[in-house]
């Protein structure tokens, strides 16, 4: 029996060891680091200053490629269907991950099942902003309004975004009526809360702070478990009027599900290092995002979670392709 089996043995512990010898060669050419979105937005950001780090630390390009289209879509099926071998690798988000699948059902990837998390990147929580105009001045007296006036406040954003879908969360656990409107981008929709035409955005840190900071907006809360040190003042949703209460937004790195463990590994080794800098931290917190760098294993177990909530809150919700 074991002179049987040997020739399989031998086949194991050779595939082992090529796997091993190809993560300790890994990169010996440049690597493409997918963004399924336009340059300039939350994704392609996170993206670039990991790519700079990973280059500068590794010494073979890491090169971002902006694949855009179909909310994500083409970028993100084009990682999911190219050769595990650790040179294509996608920088995704909540969006791309999560509630792009569950607007859009027919899909030629599995977005739970064909990636491998390889780690966590950062998080962005957002801020409810509002017009001061409005007689409110926490989320306790937000929702109390919303509750007197059903369908008449507004919140502004773009369809199946992050702001979108935290507003969509607020209206389910808080069991108010808000209208959304939607826009093509978070700066239009701000612009109209600066002037009156929408009530509320709930806003990306770098965009709506200031504009609160400044006094054009008002602040409520922030969307997170706990408070920014950007914005210390602010106090979180869930302590202001609405426990349990999160919704931030939040990039990964992935790879092809079939990427051997060992490059995996390797990987997750570099971008970890590459996030570690406090240059990478304090170019990140400027930007309102804060850098998490996990393990792989801490990032599938968020995923299990993340996954599905937002899965729940585009069907509860009725959020449909705009």
């Amino acid at each position: 029996m074991m002179t049987k089996h040997l020739p399989f043995a031998c086949a194991a512990c050779a595939f082992a060891a090529t796997n091993v010898l190809a993560a300790d060669a890994f990169p010996n050419k440049p690597v493409r680091i997918v963004v399924p979105f336009a340059a300039g937005g939350g994704v392609d950001l996170t993206a670039r200053i990991l790519a700079q780090k990973l280059t500068e630390r590794v010494g073979v390009s890491f090169i971002v490629d902006n694949r855009v289209g179909a909310s994500g879509i083409i970028g993100t099926e084009y990682v999911a269907k190219a050769a595990p071998d650790g040179y294509t690798l996608l920088v995704g988000s909540q969006t791309s991950q999560a509630v792009v699948p569950a607007m859009y059902l027919k899909l030629n990837y599995d977005a739970a099942r064909d990636f491998t998390g390889v780690t966590e990147i950062a998080v962005s929580p957002l801020v409810i902003v509002i017009h001061p105009s409005l007689p409110v001045k926490t989320v306790k007296d937000l929702i109390a309004l919303a509750k007197a006036r059903p369908g008449e406040l507004t919140f502004g954003a773009a369809s199946g975004g992050t702001p979108h879908m935290a507003g969509e969360l607020f209206k389910l656990q808080a069991k108010v009526d808000l209208l959304f409107v939607p826009y093509k981008g978070e700066g239009p929709a701000i612009a109209d809360a600066l002037g009156g035409q929408i009530s509320m955005v709930f806003s990306n840190l770098p965009v709506g702070l200031p504009q609160a900071q400044g006094g054009r907006l008002r602040a409520l809360a922030v969307t997170s478990k706990q408070r920014v040190a950007t914005a210390p003042d602010v106090p979180t949703v869930a302590e202001s009027g609405l426990p349990g209460y999160e919704a931030s937004t939040w990039f990964g790195l992935f790879a092809p599900v079939a990427t051997p463990r060992e490059l995996i590994t390797r990987l997750n080794a570099e971008a970890v290092g590459a996030l570690s800098g406090a240059d990478v931290k304090e170019r990140m917190a400027a930007q309102g995002l804060f850098v998490v760098a996990n393990t792989p294993e801490q990032f599938a177990d968020f995923l299990k979670l993340e996954i599905p909530k937002w899965a729940k809150i585009v069907k509860d919700a009725g959020v449909k392709p705009q």
